[in-house]
């Protein structure tokens, strides 16, 4: 699973726990990113729908949630692999701009992922394999990038993983029917399917996923765009269009608000940090008066993004200021009919975010300086 800034790959079996807990049989992951989330529910048996605004969270959902890896011919997808991993280095868009300009990834890679890339979109557009591919060269391109896990910023200088060829390997495909919408949440909410359980992930502030992730969104829309800035983001990054209600501390909190009353579920879980745009009394207030009998509130000691760590830096590298604090709370909400909400509250007991089992790289990441840009 690529790095992602707002995983929540400590609670994911907390949410998993839950799931189970208030019986559900179907639900929609809302804000799906990397669709961690939906994933773990899918795994659990619950026919899962996944929904993003990001073109990169629909190759990822095609891959792991709407794709039955029952239907999947492994040898054959296993053969493609290795077709493709043969492919000769060719160089494009991606070393150009993402080499060359920027230091996301050293040559030999970007020359790498810009021909693989190019064979996917002429021989797999429109077919079954094309997310489950284009997932596995986003991993793989992920394996040896040299970030804190933005796209905002690239290290000063290579990450050790950096430097390992690029390898493409099989996704973990999951058995079982899903599906994936794309769109704002905005627009989609009211076609998306009545579930059992809705899990609510919104943006927490004004970081924008469109540009914290930028290079994802190229890679899967193979459309060369102009660029701009240090980090040669996209310049559609500047374009009203890409913004969210949810990345303005004026419009996120009514968003969010209407968003959860027009949700078609008994249960709903939201997940949000003590560093939001909205208290935890308003988001209980919002609940609410969206018609759930009752709600409560989790908490779960959290570390704060990698950047916390690293500290801030001016865009030629030099240190500057000081970071307040390295930990934040993840407040769980769940609403609904009492007696779901108490079996949801019960799965829960005994599992925090500071348990370690089974913690992953995203913790370890190099913490050496960026080249960090606005």
């Amino acid at each position: 699973m690529i790095k992602y800034l707002g995983s929540k790959r400590l609670l994911v079996p907390v949410l998993g726990a839950m799931a189970d807990a208030v019986g559900a049989r179907a639900a929609v992951d809302l804000f799906s990113g990397t669709t961690r989330v939906a994933q773990e529910f899918k795994r659990r048996g619950i026919h899962t729908t996944a929904s993003d605004r990001a073109t990169y969270t629909g190759v990822l959902a095609g891959c792991y949630i709407a794709n039955d890896a029952r239907s999947t011919d492994r040898a054959e997808l296993a053969g493609i692999l290795a077709d493709l991993q043969g492919t000769t280095p060719a160089r494009g868009y991606v070393t150009a701009t993402f080499c060359e300009q920027a230091r996301y990834f050293q040559p030999k890679n970007g020359m790498r992922i810009d021909a693989i890339r190019q064979r996917i979109e002429e021989e797999y557009a429109g077919t079954d394999w094309y997310p489950i591919l284009l997932t596995s060269l986003m991993e793989a391109a992920d394996r040896v990038d040299s970030t804190t896990g933005i796209q905002m910023a690239y290290l000063k200088s290579w990450a050790r993983r950096s430097g390992r060829d690029l390898e493409l390997r099989m996704p973990e495909l999951l058995d079982g029917p899903g599906a994936v919408v794309v769109g704002d949440v905005m627009d989609t909410v009211d076609t998306l399917p009545a579930a059992d359980l809705y899990y609510v992930d919104p943006p927490y502030n004004q970081h924008r996923y469109y540009a914290n992730y930028h290079v994802w969104e190229t890679l899967v829309r193979w459309d060369e765009p102009e660029h701009y800035g240090v980090a040669c983001k996209r310049v559609d990054v500047r374009n009203e269009e890409t913004r969210s209600v949810f990345n303005s501390k004026r419009t996120m909190p009514a968003a969010l608000a209407d968003v959860l009353s027009r949700i078609r579920s008994e249960v709903v879980i939201v997940s949000y940090n003590d560093e939001s745009w909205i208290t935890a009394e308003a988001m209980e207030d919002s609940l609410r008066e969206a018609g759930h009998e009752e709600v409560a509130v989790l908490g779960f000691d959290s570390k704060r993004y990698v950047g916390a760590s690293i500290g801030i830096h001016s865009p030629t590298g030099q240190k500057v200021g000081r970071v307040s604090h390295l930990r934040n709370t993840e407040l769980v909400f769940i609403a609904g009919p009492r007696e779901r909400v108490e079996a949801a509250r019960a799965a829960a007991r005994g599992r925090t975010a500071t348990d370690r089992d089974g913690q992953g790289r995203q913790d370890r990441h190099d913490r050496r300086e960026c080249v960090r840009t606005v």
